[in-house]
């Protein structure tokens, strides 16, 4: 965690004198019951390439999302994502509980869920769940969808604000198609509503690449609430590590090149999906029901013999 400086500033590291918050692994993970049938698992452990998508769906209506579709029109969107871009794991932000495991019974007995709350601590460290608005929409988080069976889920630990809102980092493996996923929803700048000049992204985002990096088969992603690092006037650049762009290739990453097409409405890319494994493509759809588009990049199906490796 750094303190926030002006352009052209390296930030100085912000440690002695706080007590830093870390995410606690909450036991509630939600995952469907719904089992995937021997054809499916046929037709996975067949596919040369596999999609991986994140979106996040501003489904969370009392954080600006009145406007951006009903849950309906969310739930078509994932169905699109599925159906056009033969999609198999999913990572979503801004999802609701119950929403999140009516896509998965939706979509078919193949699909699975993981699911992961937002937290709001007071000042007095008391820790809340954020409940959707309205009725039978359950609790506000992140998690994943995915076309066959998900084990080991953990709840990557990470720095969060004293006071505010916790998002977090959740990985999780996908046997059937020798995946493993880890989703992202990175903390804003000034998040911290009793620090406001602590910046947590790049500590969320190293302990996401550091989890990452213990298995080559790993997609990783989400709404990291930051633009890449590029640009003179890019003051949030040194919140990357090193490995982002070196060790790992982004899904619109072009050789060297950092940029990427905007994913937000307001122009500027806030999403990503990072891998090791060879990238065969990459796309921007467009997503009428939320303020942010969906990211979809395909991936050469892992085998049990792959180590680190790189594509431009």
């Amino acid at each position: 965690m750094h303190r926030h400086t002006e352009a052209g500033t390296r930030p100085r590291l912000r440690r002695a004198g706080r007590t830093a918050a870390v995410l606690s692994l909450l036991a509630s993970v939600a995952c469907s019951s719904a089992q995937h049938s021997p054809a499916s698992v046929t037709a996975a452990g067949k596919s040369a390439e596999i999609a991986v998508a994140t979106w996040n769906m501003c489904g969370v209506q009392q954080w600006n999302c009145e406007d951006t579709g009903s849950p309906k029109n969310k739930f078509q969107q994932i169905r699109d994502l599925v159906g056009d871009s033969d999609v198999r794991v999913l990572l979503l932000q801004e999802v609701c509980s119950e929403e999140l495991v009516s896509a998965a019974l939706r979509l078919g007995p193949e699909w699975h869920s993981v699911f992961q709350p937002y937290a709001e601590v007071d000042a007095a460290g008391t820790s809340t769940r954020v409940e959707c608005t309205g009725q039978s929409h359950g609790q506000a988080g992140y998690g994943l969808l995915a076309a066959s069976p998900i084990t080991d889920v953990e709840a990557v630990p990470t720095e969060q604000p004293r006071v505010g809102l916790h998002r977090g980092i959740v990985c999780a493996r996908v046997p059937a198609l020798r995946l493993r996923a880890c989703n992202a929803h990175i903390a804003l700048r000034e998040s911290d509503e009793a620090h406001l000049d602590w910046d947590f992204r790049d500590d969320q985002l190293r302990s996401l690449f550091k989890a990452a990096a213990t298995d080559p088969r790993t997609v990783l992603g989400g709404d990291f609430n930051s633009p890449p690092p590029v640009g003179d006037r890019n003051t949030s650049a040194w919140i990357w590590p090193t490995e982002a762009y070196t060790t790992f290739r982004e899904c619109d990453q072009k050789g060297g090149a950092r940029t990427g097409r905007p994913t937000h409405t307001d122009g500027t890319k806030l999403d990503y999906l990072f891998t090791t494994l060879p990238r065969t493509a990459c796309k921007v759809v467009d997503a009428k029901s939320s303020d942010h588009r969906a990211l979809v990049m395909r991936v050469s199906r892992p085998t049990d013999t792959d180590g680190v490796r790189t594509s431009d």
